[in-house]
């Protein structure tokens, strides 16, 4: 099995208004950078967030459009795999999230397989460079974000 790329980072917010922003998909354009399009296929009406997911990616080189299936634990963890990609074999990842203080520690993991063929090294860094950019994201998203908790 593929080795996992993981990540940490303290974002200054609770972890209900972390997850807030991680569920609102439809918002992704807006900060992620190589989402281009978020749609939710299929809802958990229970806890309104999305259960599956399209997105339109546009990283460059990278160009994909994918469906991932998103299982959530309240506010505490969200984990997604692939469904359906042009590129990919498996995309699985985890944003799981512990209170810290007045903030959040939340903790990216990542593991994905391309169809091409694809060195480990150069995967690893790839995911390296997703992870980071989507916490540094994260965290300006929500930090920005009216009624965000702040420290001080």
């Amino acid at each position: 099995m593929a080795e996992r790329t993981r990540s940490s980072i303290t974002i200054d917010a609770t972890p209900a208004e972390v997850m807030a922003v991680i569920a609102g998909f439809s918002e992704y354009p807006d900060w992620t950078g190589e989402v281009k399009e978020a749609e939710v296929l299929e809802k958990d009406e229970q806890l309104g967030r999305g259960t599956r997911v399209r997105l339109v990616l546009d990283a460059g080189a990278i160009k994909d459009e994918h469906v991932l299936a998103y299982t959530w634990d309240g506010d505490r963890e969200v984990r997604w795999t692939l469904v359906s990609s042009q590129m990919l074999k498996s995309l699985d990842g985890s944003y799981s999230l512990r209170p810290l203080g007045t903030g959040t520690e939340v903790t990216y993991e990542l593991r994905v397989d391309v169809k091409i063929p694809m060195l480990g090294m150069i995967k690893r860094k790839a995911e390296k460079v997703i992870i980071d950019r989507a916490l540094s994201g994260l965290k300006k998203r929500v930090e920005q974000r009216p009624g965000a908790a702040k420290n001080g």
